[in-house]
């Protein structure tokens, strides 16, 4: 199964099915459903809900850090494509350049489109009713609008493809018309948004005001709603990692601890999880279990540099100057570039010299 053994990140809430059940399909197919995104995500879903509580310009943010990592970027319907949940409604050889050269569209603006399901296809190949899309949607932002205008209000017409015999027009507003004999009007059909029970409403809603105040640096605030987050939703091991950033930053460091060891025990495989309960851990002098738990952040991810300079820097402040030695090798191996780098370099120089035998006396 694609997603077996694979991590998923969902940003902003489904419109398309409730959470609860798609996360019961990804567990089933073996795979690991999270909200927001950490280093084990190879997955990214931009769920609909985004654009009800983010601007343009926010998401457009997230979009590029989130492609500039290399994760996979999926839309709502290119997900349940993924989880074999729906299927493409037409089977079509068009390649995404050609499309793109045909429409006239700017590829970043087609892009973020496709990730908001503007299209039939959520990737290539494309059919020609997308193609018709594009063109109508190049026209629209050619006369001002927004390419978060359109996707917010594309999914207001019950079928997508009954927008291609449609004439679509921007009135200086977030809203798409469209030009029928009798004048403007709305898209026809209602929203598909169902976020299902009132309770993962609140879920959503939840998280993102706990999110942004612990952005805002208000982490007593941010802990306390994360805390209500989790007395709904006692799984998310993303909610209990963010509650303990949040404790430690404001001083709490027993509570802290208790927060990442419980996202631990929900994910073992959470990385950053494990870095920073040994940093935590090293700070209280507690360091073979810092040790350990640095260890077993490089063993979830080999790639991890973070964790390997903090465990060289420890081994060499224990005086295990061979240990810090292979660590700062291996954490240059990872970056070239760095300050850190420099300071790797030192560090293998220092060790080298403190190891040279004495050279016997005459």
């Amino acid at each position: 199964m694609a997603v077996a053994g694979k991590t998923i990140g969902i940003v902003g809430a489904l419109a398309t099915f409730p959470r609860r059940l798609i996360a019961r399909e990804v567990e089933r197919q073996g795979g690991h459903l999270r909200r927001g995104v950490t280093r084990q995500t190879a997955y990214v879903v931009f769920g609909r809900g985004l654009l009800t509580k983010a601007t343009d310009a926010e998401i457009e943010v997230r979009f590029e850090r989130e492609a500039g990592c290399g994760r996979r970027l999926l839309s709502e319907n290119g997900f349940l494509r993924l989880l074999g949940l729906a299927t493409a409604p037409e089977t079509s050889a068009l390649p995404r350049q050609s499309l793109i050269d045909q429409a006239k569209i700017a590829p970043r603006l087609f892009d973020l489109l496709s990730l908001f399901d503007a299209f039939e296809h959520d990737s290539e190949p494309y059919s020609f009713r997308d193609v018709i899309l594009a063109r109508k949607y190049a026209g629209l932002i050619a006369s001002g609008a927004g390419w978060g205008a359109i996707a917010r209000s594309v999914h207001r017409s019950a079928h997508l493809a009954s927008l291609t015999a449609l004439s679509l027009h921007h009135e200086g507003s977030r809203t798409i018309y469209a030009r029928r004999a009798e004048g403007l009007s709305e898209l026809d059909g209602q929203l598909l948004l169902d976020l299902g029970a009132i309770e993962e409403a609140e879920l959503e809603e939840l998280f993102a005001r706990a999110e942004e105040a612990e952005e805002e640096g208000d982490y007593d605030e941010a802990a306390a709603i994360y805390q209500r987050y989790l007395a709904i939703d006692r799984t998310d091991s993303v909610a209990a990692f963010n509650r303990a950033n949040c404790l430690r930053a404001a001083g709490l460091d027993l509570d802290a601890a208790h927060d990442y060891a419980r996202a631990l025990k929900l994910d073992p495989s959470f990385a950053e999880a494990w870095f920073n309960l040994a940093g935590l851990m090293s700070e209280r002098g507690r360091i073979d279990t810092a040790r350990g738990h640095l260890r077993k952040a490089i063993d979830i991810d080999i790639d991890y540099a973070d964790a390997v300079f903090n465990l060289a820097k420890l081994e060499f402040d224990t005086g295990n100057l061979r240990e810090a030695r292979h660590w700062w090798k291996r954490y240059l191996e990872l970056d070239k570039e760095s300050e850190w780098a420099r300071t790797a370099e030192r560090g293998v120089q220092f060790v080298n010299l403190q190891l040279l035998p004495t050279a016997p006396r005459a």
